[in-house]
């Protein structure tokens, strides 16, 4: 019993931290949408990899028609002629045919020794316009808004930064346990981002950076043998000391439900990359879930055994109650925080903000979960390929759905 008011003790004090992580957070992304300047406007390429079909892929690809940008140009990349995303992409392209605006589908092939969404990416990079200066990434399953392109290019007017980026808010459509507990999931990653540029991550479906620093810092051969994207840029930036700014006008709606099959595996394959990319966040992972693992069955146990015994549950119950408030209101100021660069979606987000009130611990389950299943196994399954992420260098194609 002591063991448990122990780690309960230290439980709440994780959860003070964190939610004072929350409100520095939020007071970031307001001062950030305040003073945002986007003055700084080059010739950029925005490419894209797809493969399949997404959840709103059509509106997902035309918002990058629409975006606020003196001039640049769409590379639209996929591993085959065939690929379900193409006819889609097709009808877009020949719906925005007036605009003229420079558009090219690049057939990237099968991957052979490295992840198809890398293998895509270091195809198109070799095809840029000769006139870009800053070479953007996006993922197709994210519906960016307007001023995305102007918000992330502009403050690379900084040379002394590495990178921009931006994050995802999955937002679900019809709704259901599973897409809601993927929503919280994933938010929480969200509020790591801030301030301190040089703790800061890429995340590769809203990313910018000079072409100049791409090809200096020799990023397409260190994206040989790799799966993820991100993490290889966020770990070369690092390495040379350049920081990356996080935009929040950059964060990205991602529209879509999920089964609980596709969650697990969604979860799962994100700690795995972590374990195999950025081992030592892998561990605070594990530590800091397994943690509130202990106290959380710990306590419900207590209250049970208590009540059986006719003995006080207040102790325990209030324990509970102070860890999940905590973690409710990091929740409610991270949703509302998010809300103002996602304002054009807030009345969608809003029938999420119960599941990010009340799931939270049932995310935080997850990711004890997660962590030990990549303890176990580096097989991941992406978008119909299997994994096997051998090192951080190396990853073996086991086989090919579709």
């Amino acid at each position: 019993m002591y063991l448990f008011y122990l780690f309960a003790l230290i439980e709440i004090w994780l959860g003070l931290v964190s939610l004072r992580g929350g409100v520095r957070f939020a007071r970031y992304v307001r001062q950030e949408v305040n003073r945002a300047s986007h003055i700084y406007t080059p010739f950029a390429s925005v490419i894209a990899p797809c493969r399949g079909l997404d959840d709103g892929l059509r509106k997902n690809i035309e918002a990058l028609f629409r975006q606020d940008y003196p001039a640049y140009e769409i590379i639209l990349v996929t591993d085959k002629a065939d690929d379900g995303s193409m006819g889609v992409i097709d009808q877009i392209i020949e719906r925005n045919a007036e605009r003229e605006m420079p558009v090219r589908i690049l057939i990237a092939g099968e991957a052979r020794d490295e992840g198809q969404k890398v293998h895509n990416l270091r195809v198109a990079v070799r095809e840029i316009s000769a006139a870009s200066e800053v070479l953007v990434f996006v993922d197709s399953d994210t519906r960016p808004a307007t001023n995305w392109l102007r918000s992330l290019v502009a403050p690379l007017a900084n040379k002394k930064l590495g990178a921009t980026t931006g994050y995802r808010w999955f937002i679900p459509l019809r709704g259901g346990f599973a897409s809601h507990l993927r929503s919280v999931w994933n938010a929480s990653i969200t509020s790591s981002l801030g301030a301190a540029a040089r703790k800061n991550f890429c995340w590769g479906g809203s990313t910018a950076i000079t072409r100049e620093k791409f090809e200096s810092l020799l990023i397409r051969e260190c994206w040989r043998g790799t799966v993820s994207d991100d993490f290889t840029i966020t770990r070369v930036l690092q390495a040379v000391g350049l920081p990356i700014h996080f935009v929040p006008e950059c964060l990205v709606a991602s529209f879509g439900d999920c089964s609980f099959g596709e969650l697990i595996e969604f979860s799962n394959r994100q700690l795995k990359i972590t374990r195999t990319y950025a081992p030592h966040l892998w561990k605070l992972v594990l530590t800091g879930s397994l943690l509130f693992t202990l106290v959380f069955l710990g306590g419900t146990g207590l209250v049970l055994m208590r009540a059986v015994l006719g003995l006080s549950i207040l102790p325990p119950v209030t324990i509970l109650g102070l860890i999940f408030v905590l973690g409710a209101l990091k929740s409610v100021i991270r949703w509302r925080a998010v809300s103002i660069p996602l304002a054009e979606f807030r009345q969608q987000m809003r029938g999420g903000l119960p599941a990010h009130i009340f799931l939270w611990p049932i995310a935080s389950l997850l990711y004890f979960c997660n962590a030990v299943a990549a303890t176990f196994s580096r097989v991941i399954s992406w978008r119909g390929i299997t994994y096997e992420l051998k090192s951080a260098t190396e990853a073996v194609i086991i086989s090919r759905e579709w």
